[in-house]
């Protein structure tokens, strides 16, 4: 049997198109597709009719790059640089994780990302089958990666293979297909060569991507360039790593050389501004990637180094940190903002056929912004202008993934908040206590 929603009369903003004109329409969705566009569709035999009259509708956002669980760490090791922060905080605690505290964490970050409009993210961590389940319970898309770190130890390399080959098999086209799994090498300093050679193999085989952090920092770049005589990307760029399938996060010190190759091999980037300008880590040229026709999305990275999950924030960020640092109130526009954190982080995710834009045939994967706000009056002369510079993730009403309604005038409809809030409070209380325990 056919379900069918109708959005009627809403203000339709798509990434690159129309974002300075009102275009109103309804939108018909038939199961789990966009079947109609148009001005006076019938809501004869419609089960769900939504009045989007004073809403922009547009395509759910996509995150690229997050550690779903890590919103356990919210405000856990705050004001810290990235080596300090990961070597003296984060990787203790992680120690101490289970199957339980990455699957609460990861409801937890599925209620924020439903409830400030994105529908699709991209992760990597730890305990991927109890991200899996999340994500099937919360009606989201995931492309999910288990973080492959082996630091050149074979057992644990084997380890480290096993356990992703065991999430792919399990949970790849899991949940109606919302779920696709990728291989997570963590970075090019904590993974073997022979690691990220064997991820180059398999991703190939399994025609599948590789999620990796890239760049971060320069303590990186010195260090890879200590270990092999070469800046980050040309070093995997050497080994034979990078390709079209590849999504790079952060990619913040890049040389002229880099760059180039990051444009030669089609390598897809994750800009995570927040996450850089909280660490201290750096500013990723932006702009310039975007001059070189390179494909920018957008990730917020973990709620640990955010800390919120927020993409709407996130836009603003991206937007104004480009502007700051290249001395130019032209770059990065509201339009090439809202594509990246849309067309342009589904083409990352291999996915721009199914999401990413308003069009027929595409997966419903839709949120309606409330324009009714002190915060969205009056309305901007470009639509993308009040998104990116003014909104914020709590003005998204209504949110559906997969033709269906996660959240409906800013409630939810898949999942109990108040219930998770509550277990993940108890959870990061029982996880600080193992730390302490082990000390």
């Amino acid at each position: 049997m056919t379900n069918t929603i109708l959005i009627k009369n809403s203000t339709i903003l798509n990434p690159n198109v129309n974002d300075c004109e009102r275009y109103i329409a309804s939108v018909l969705i038939k199961d789990d597709l966009i079947a109609e566009i148009g001005d006076n569709i019938s809501e004869d035999n419609v089960d769900k009719v939504i009045d989007g009259e004073g809403k922009i509708l547009m395509p759910g956002l996509i995150n690229t790059h997050t550690h779903l669980s890590m919103t356990l760490f919210r405000g856990f090791a705050d004001d810290y640089s990235l080596d300090t922060w990961l070597n003296d905080y984060i990787f203790p605690i992680e120690a101490h994780l289970n199957e339980y505290f990455c699957y609460i964490g990861a409801l937890l970050g599925a209620v924020e990302l439903i409830k400030s409009g994105t529908t699709t993210f991209s992760d990597m961590y730890f305990f991927m089958e109890d991200v899996a389940k999340a994500v099937d319970e919360a009606g989201i898309r995931g492309v999910l990666s288990y973080g492959m770190i082996d630091f050149g130890i074979e057992e644990k390399r084997n380890e480290e293979i096993t356990k992703f080959l065991e999430l792919y098999k399990n949970c790849n086209d899991a949940a109606d297909g919302r779920i696709k799994v990728f291989l997570g090498p963590h970075s090019p300093y904590i993974a073997s060569k022979e690691l990220l050679v064997k991820c180059k193999e398999l991703a190939d085989e399994l025609n599948t991507g590789i999620h990796i952090h890239v760049g971060e920092t320069q303590k990186e770049v010195e260090d890879v360039l200590e270990q092999t005589g070469k800046r980050p990307f040309e070093y995997l760029d050497d080994i034979g790593l990078l390709g079209p399938n590849v999504v790079a996060a952060h990619a913040v010190w890049l040389s002229e050389e880099e760059i180039n190759i990051i444009m030669d091999k089609d390598v897809k980037i994750s800009h995570n501004p927040c996450s850089n300008m909280k660490l201290a880590s750096g500013v990723s040229p932006v702009a310039d990637m975007l001059n070189h026709d390179i494909c920018v999305s957008i990730g917020t990275d973990g709620a640990s180094s955010n800390n919120n999950l927020d993409l709407i924030e996130e836009m603003k960020t991206a937007s104004l940190l480009q502007k700051v640092s290249t001395l130019d109130p032209r770059a990065l526009s509201s339009e090439e903002t809202l594509a990246m954190a849309t067309i342009n982080g589904a083409r990352a995710l291999g996915l721009e056929d199914e999401i990413g834009s308003i069009e027929v045939g595409k997966k419903a994967d839709l949120i309606l912004v409330d324009t009714d706000a002190a915060n969205m009056t009056p309305d901007s002369t470009c639509i993308s202008s009040n998104i990116v510079y003014a909104a914020n993730g709590s003005n998204v009403d209504t949110t559906i993934c997969n033709g269906k309604i996660l959240m409906e005038n800013r409630k939810l409809t898949t999942l109990d908040e108040e219930s998770i809030f509550k277990k993940a409070r108890e959870a990061i209380v029982d996880l600080k206590a193992l730390k302490e325990q082990s000390e």
